[in-house]
């Protein structure tokens, strides 16, 4: 039986992954093996040595101390794609509102109204302080090509815009899920020179924060339009406010709101909406659900962030899932341990993500404890798993 401990509230839909004749799912389970999680602090959670995998309803991993977890062995997932529309959707909803103020709108007619004032007798000469430009023929820059700035970049060209996209680590997989039109600059700068609306689609790390910084800024075109539902951290706050005071930016629109910012002319602070839909919450927690199931069953790295991604089908009567530091002559030695043993290898697989590798081997046998425990014991091994 395996013990899945649950932070926040996690989708029926998840939850129902988990067949209970395995697995006992519940906030109140200790010493478990995996974890399901959405944004709850997970950063000074002291780890059970029986937890195997952490995984996160959603994209973001800042609340999931990452290294910590790769020390101990644990790995951690991700749900990249699985709230991709509802964040798209934001995004548009995002650029409507910046273009034509339809929040102060909105607060302007309840705010007349309720003073006493016929607002039906006024609309038309107050309209003029919300009127902004349409968006269509205008030019749109994405920063950060993946699962949601992909369908960002295909959606504002159906909707008549010019597609701007830079993304450095760009992958096969997203490059094919891009419209053909959209230009990829190698330099940023270019994207920031000719984009009147730019969108912001990067996961926060040390080498992201601050990533839109007064340099940045000064090289946009003036009076753009900037949205950010990744994260706040990856705009400085302190370049920001001046260059909206001085309209270097017309509008900020962001779902990490800060009294700061909220009391900011120019800036529309939402409350984190981005992923705030029952399908997207739906589809985090089974994309969750089942990249957790796979790993604790089968020992399959799907989506992890400090993992490599290695998924075999199964072959043999037994399988090794064999966690290590990534240096040289580790897969000699686990094999040649292996050999000295006389155990038959049915299929093997090897990968590696900076400083760690994962190797899975199916055996035509089953081995003794001694073997696993010799495994153990080989040098920078972090953590050995059989799985019958």
């Amino acid at each position: 039986m395996y013990r899945i401990k649950t932070f926040n509230k996690i989708a029926l839909a998840g939850l129902e992954r988990f067949d209970p004749a395995l697995y006992a799912v519940s906030e109140q389970e200790t010493a478990e093996e995996g974890i399901l999680v959405r944004s709850a602090n997970l950063l000074d959670y002291p780890f059970p040595d029986s937890l195997l995998a952490i995984s996160r309803a959603g994209a973001g991993v800042n609340n999931i101390p990452l290294d910590r977890c790769s020390e101990a062995g644990i790995a951690v997932f991700s749900t990249p794609g699985a709230n991709a529309n509802a964040v798209k959707e934001l995004v548009l909803c995002a650029m409507l509102m910046s273009s034509r103020d339809v929040p102060g709108a909105i607060r302007w007619v309840r705010e007349k109204a309720s003073t006493g004032v016929d607002v039906s007798t006024i609309v038309e000469k107050g309209k003029a302080a919300f009127v902004g430009p349409e968006i269509y023929r205008k030019t749109m820059g994405v920063i950060g090509l993946g699962a949601i700035g992909s369908l960002v970049s295909n959606i504002a060209l159906n909707m008549g815009m010019d597609v701007y996209g830079y993304d450095p680590f760009l992958s096969v997989d997203a490059a094919l899920r891009l419209d053909r039109h959209v230009h990829v600059v190698k330099d940023i700068n270019e994207l920031y020179r000719k984009a009147d609306y730019i969108t912001i689609h990067i996961h926060y790390t040390e080498k992201t924060k601050n990533f839109i910084n007064a340099q940045a800024i000064a090289s946009m075109k003036p009076g753009v339009r900037l949205i950010n539902l990744a994260r706040g951290g990856v705009v400085d706050d302190d370049a920001l406010i001046p260059a909206l005071d001085a309209g270097q930016v017309t509008a900020y629109v962001t779902d990490f709101p800060t009294n700061r910012l909220v009391a900011t002319p120019h800036v529309i602070a939402m409350p984190h909406l981005g992923a705030s839909t029952p399908e997207s919450e739906q589809n985090c927690a089974v994309m969750a659900a089942d990249e957790l199931r796979d790993y604790l069953e089968n020992g399959n790295i799907r989506n992890s962030v400090n993992l490599p991604a290695v998924s075999m089908e199964r072959s043999g009567v037994m399988r090794l899932c064999i966690l290590h530091k990534n240096i040289p002559a580790m897969l000699a030695n686990i094999t040649t341990l292996l050999s000295r043993d006389g155990v038959n290898v049915e299929n093997l697989s090897n990968k590696s993500k900076g400083d760690y590798a994962y190797t899975m081997v199916d055996l035509g046998e089953k081995v003794d404890a001694s073997v696993v425990t010799d495994l153990k014991n080989l040098a920078n091994v972090i953590r050995v798993r059989v799985i019958a």
